[in-house]
């Protein structure tokens, strides 16, 4: 990474934040016992929690932009085949996750998309923009990419566009997918990180991509924070407008709520550049950019964690009941401290605070797991 973004803690620690704030909002205790602003939108709107993944997407954007200046911002043999590679095994892990633990899995059931795939394709996709064209190419590319979406969306989502059953995103992953291979969270077969509304999450990766080209052209730090504010506004500001014809929809990742998230993602950072790193208020960061140095490694953690504790460990009571190692843990340890709503929370919070322990020691011994 260049030398401007090893001085930027805030980058570190805007990544760290980020992944702490997902595991918390993944290992509710009980998903019966979750707070409002830690739940995902039932459908339209946006919670607190619907800003993680946009901001881990834009995160990746801003990492692109250093990890590309050494291949000079350009297609060569050597960046085709680190976006390839990259893209191919990101996707293969969140594959291979779904399928976790394998004998519980028929493949015939298994959901194909996912965080992980998302994240794959959104990253190849935006790499292979930003490494083929210019700024401004990006920049028009990217509003093909967002006006173009909710026109297909208008003109062939039927009576309800928008809704969960004739949208345009769940007609194209049955085509192609199958029934069988999407995600049943929703009451009907639904994939939120599907195909095609993987296109606009494109977008959020560029948006990323280009603060971290502002971010290093621009010495002035106070002009960055500055102009960093400023279009975080008016990217929110004209997610909220638009979202009045394009709702604001995670599942859908509608164009209203790549510009809305995007604008909270450049605001969000703006204000930790300004605290961390042009007022120096940096003794609370550490734990943060410990998060952050390992930050795919901790989430497959967290993930194979829960499935392992969930599905493979588990057993009958003296009561007859059924119960997993989660729920036991949740129920005898964390409920008896702080009640069911608060214990759930607190199971979370353990989590992050194990899993920090664990990067500690990975950051300690320098050992950073790249893909």
């Amino acid at each position: 990474m260049a030398e401007q973004s090893k001085r930027l803690v805030s980058l570190d620690v805007f990544r760290g934040a980020t992944i702490a704030l997902m595991i918390l909002v993944n290992t509710p205790g009980s998903w019966k016992y979750v707070y409002g602003p830690l739940r995902h939108a039932a459908w339209h709107g946006c919670t607190p929690t619907d800003l993680v993944f946009p901001f881990f997407l834009f995160i990746v954007g801003v990492a692109m932009w250093f990890a590309f200046g050494k291949y000079d911002h350009s297609l060569n043999k050597k960046s085709a085949q680190k976006v390839l590679k990259r893209t191919f095994l990101i996707f293969l892990i969140g594959l291979l996750m779904n399928w976790y633990p394998f004998w519980d899995r028929p493949f015939e059931t298994l959901r194909i998309m996912g965080v992980f795939q998302r994240i794959a394709l959104a990253y190849g996709l935006a790499s292979l923009l930003a490494l083929t064209t210019n700024k401004k190419q990006q920049i028009w590319s990217a509003a093909g990419i967002l006006i173009g979406y909710w026109l297909l969306m208008l003109l062939f989502g039927g009576d309800d566009p928008f809704g969960k059953e004739l949208n345009l995103v769940r007609k194209i992953d049955l085509f192609i997918l199958g029934e069988k291979h999407l995600y049943k969270g929703f009451g009907l077969p639904f994939d939120p990180e599907g195909l095609f509304n993987t296109l606009p999450a494109v977008v959020t990766v560029l948006l990323g991509y280009w603060a971290g080209q502002f971010i290093q052209e621009t010495k002035d730090r106070l002009k960055v924070v500055n102009e960093l504010y400023f279009y975080g506004l008016v990217s929110l500001a004209a997610g909220v407008v638009w979202g009045a014809f394009f709702p604001i929809n995670k599942a859908l990742w509608t164009s209203s709520y790549v510009l809305y998230t995007g604008g909270w993602a450049l605001v969000v950072l703006a204000f930790m550049i300004s605290l961390i790193d042009l007022k120096g208020y940096q003794g609370w960061t550490k734990p943060f950019v410990v998060f952050g140095t390992n930050p795919l490694f901790v989430y497959v953690l967290s993930v194979l964690w829960v499935k392992t504790g969930y599905y493979m460990i588990k057993w009958n009571t003296a009561a007859g009941e059924k119960t997993n190692l989660l729920g036991w843990l949740y129920a005898h340890v964390f409920v008896p401290i702080a009640g069911s709503m608060n214990g759930s929370l607190l199971f979370a919070v353990s989590h992050i605070v194990v899993y920090w322990l664990i990067l500690s020691i990975l950051y300690k011994k320098k050992i950073f797991i790249k893909i």
